[in-house]
């Protein structure tokens, strides 16, 4: 099993939920987050004066799925997520020891 994390522009949330859909994953947490990267952030004008925005705001989703489906996952939310400008965000691949469903204390893949 692996957990992939995403950090992925807020606006696109809609566009890799679909497609992660239509690649046959259903479950994910999504949280809000705010970082920055290269971006370095930006400098926004409220009321004639300017504010520097050093942390923009970005969504983390997680994703836990059965070793075989990573790839298609992987593909399914670079390609949604993708603008093409900086600040696109990050996928994270990371193994995932095991997962216990708490309702049936089932565990491993049978959980997901």
């Amino acid at each position: 099993m692996k957990l992939v994390v995403a950090i992925i522009k807020p606006f696109k949330l809609d566009d890799v939920r679909e497609a992660l859909h239509e690649a046959g994953i259903d479950g994910m947490t999504v949280t809000e987050a705010k970082g920055f990267g290269r971006q370095k952030g930006h400098t926004e004008i409220y009321r004639g004066a300017e504010y520097a925005i050093e942390f923009l705001p970005k969504l983390r989703l997680e994703v836990a799925i059965p070793e075989e489906k990573v790839e298609s996952a992987v593909e399914a939310i670079g390609s949604a997520a993708r603008t093409g400008k900086i600040g696109d965000g990050k996928i994270f691949v990371m193994p995932l020891e095991n997962a216990i469903r708490i309702r049936t204390e089932e565990s491993g893949e049978i959980a997901l």
